[in-house]
């Protein structure tokens, strides 16, 4: 040691390493390609051909510290393969619900929102600047904001009520429009003094429709006409003294359709003078009003 220290720099560095690899070959400790390994008294013997460079690695330190600053590492890794898993779930989901028809996605034209109901099994195209209201004792209603008298909405019979096949469980076309306008009628009733209601049926047809698979399905289309008169002098003794005026006169269209055993209408309105205007709106609503199958155990409003 004392010869040492009087030795270059260079030499004392190179006599240190020759040194420190004496050590750990003697130990047993030899790292081949950077990976540190316990050598056997067998393999310590080498044939002069296969001399190989030793490099040893520097053992993971043992502290404290060390394995604080690991955990976090190891943590980290458990996250990621959790999340990887939930990705993976959510991805099977996704890729199952897609082969439903009724969840599909099909794309409205122009100008229209779809609206897909997965609880009570309907789906239809409305218009994109309708606004829905709540509170109006229907399954959905939507409004134009620009028209007070151009909405529309679904309405469902109750499954525990009523048992329906096809519309023509109601009878004909015309004996089922006639239910559909009385019922019309009692729902447009008035405590009003001198009001009075003229109504006629315009249309009541039978077609074949598809359904979310594309099977054809039986549908009633109506179409009534509805007048409102009344007067400002409720009053009167006389009926001179109570000259009844036009309110409003609307026209309004229903479509029928049965699907879960229960009858799904679909009902627009529009004032007469919009009716051939608005012809197009009803027809890409009424085309794309399908009801689908779904669980039975909800309920919803009679229609009769």
């Amino acid at each position: 040691r004392t010869q040492e220290t009087h030795l270059p720099s260079r030499r004392r560095v190179t006599s240190f390493f020759t040194f420190h690899m004496a050590s750990c070959v003697c130990a047993g400790l030899v790292g081949v390609g950077g990976v540190s390994r316990v050598v056997s008294p067998g393999m310590r013997k080498q044939s002069p051909g296969s001399r190989r460079s030793h490099v040893t690695r520097c053992a993971e330190p043992t502290d404290s510290r060390s394995k604080e600053s690991a955990a976090p590492a190891r943590s980290t890794g458990k996250q990621s393969r959790r999340l990887f898993g939930a990705s993976a779930v959510l991805l099977a989901t996704s890729l199952k619900s897609s082969t439903n028809p009724a969840c599909a996605f099909e794309r409205p034209p122009p100008g229209y929102k779809p609206f897909n109901d997965t609880i009570d099994g309907y789906k239809l195209f409305r218009p994109d600047d309708w606004i829905e209201v709540k509170g109006s004792g229907n399954d959905v209603f939507f409004r134009n904001p620009a028209s007070a008298e151009e909405n529309m909405f679904v309405s469902i019979s109750s499954p525990s009520s009523t048992k329906f096949d096809t519309p023509r469980d109601l009878g004909s076309p015309r004996v089922a429009a006639q239910k559909v306008l009385d019922q019309t009628l009692t729902e447009f009733m008035s405590t009003r003094i001198g009001v009075r209601r003229e109504s006629r049926i315009v249309a009541a047809t039978e077609r074949i429709g598809a359904d979310v698979h594309g099977d054809p399905v039986v549908c009633y289309d109506f179409a009534f006409r509805l007048k409102s008169f009344a007067t400002k002098n409720q009053y009167g003794l006389t009926e001179a003294d109570r000259p009844q005026v036009l309110e409003w006169d609307r026209v309004l269209s229903s479509t029928l359709v049965v699907a879960n055993k229960r009858l799904y209408e679909l009902r627009t309105q529009c004032a007469a003078e919009d009716y051939e205007k608005t012809s197009d709106l009803r027809r890409v609503v009424r085309e794309s009003f399908k009801p689908f199958e779904v669980d039975q155990s909800n309920l919803s409003f009679p229609l009769f």
